[in-house]
């Protein structure tokens, strides 16, 4: 998993509430199980008319936002099921950090095994953080997990919180299999250890 440390780009405004996880990627684009492509699908039924034509006026088919990294959205931000593609589709087409007021848990948790940072913060701080998003391609916004600030366009800070544990995993670019080989030694040895004790269960 790719680390996580500073991120600068355009951030996109989503002033919707309650965007579940299949208005996030449809379920007819959950039969694959590859990471990758599913970021042509994004927001698919808001993106696109039902005849595959981009709808003009939808944020990310606007020039400005075309290549936005950051996404400033409403509160319960991937409610509804599940599904990871969610946050695959999100990190396909570009965007590693999503600030809303509140998301759902599961996708929460999803976001980080995936790269994702998800930030909570005051409906108040998104508004500014929305308003700042409204200005298209000069809607630049830092997010330095390091120091756990957002610089907005005109050099405001907004500081956020982030459990310390999950921090480590972004900044280190460790998913659930990196978590676990980071105890390679240990399970190399007990592994070892085992063998030594009931030689009959070591593999030929």
């Amino acid at each position: 998993m790719e680390k996580f440390t500073k991120l600068t780009g355009v951030a996109a405004p989503l002033p919707l509430i309650n965007v579940d996880t299949d208005m996030i990627i449809p379920k007819q684009f959950l039969k694959t199980i590859q990471r990758s492509g599913l970021g042509k699908n994004l927001f698919d039924e808001m993106r696109y008319d039902r005849e595959g034509n981009e709808i003009e006026d939808f944020v990310l088919n606007r020039p400005a936002y075309r290549e936005a990294k950051i996404l400033v959205a409403g509160e319960n931000f991937g409610c509804g099921s599940s599904r990871e593609h969610a946050p695959w589709a999100l990190l396909d087409f570009g965007i590693r950090c999503v600030i809303a007021p509140s998301f759902a848990d599961i996708f929460y948790n999803n976001c980080f095994k995936n790269g994702i940072l998800p930030i909570v913060l005051p409906q108040e701080q998104v508004d500014l953080l929305m308003d700042d998003a409204e200005r298209g391609s000069n809607a630049v916004v830092t997010v330095d997990l390091e120091n756990l600030t957002i610089s907005g366009p005109d050099g405001g800070q907004i500081p956020f919180t982030l459990d310390e544990f999950r921090r480590h995993c972004l900044l280190n670019g460790l998913d659930d299999i990196g978590l676990t080989m980071e105890k390679a030694g240990e399970i190399d040895a007990f592994e070892s250890a085992y063998e030594s004790r009931a030689p009959w269960l070591k593999a030929s």
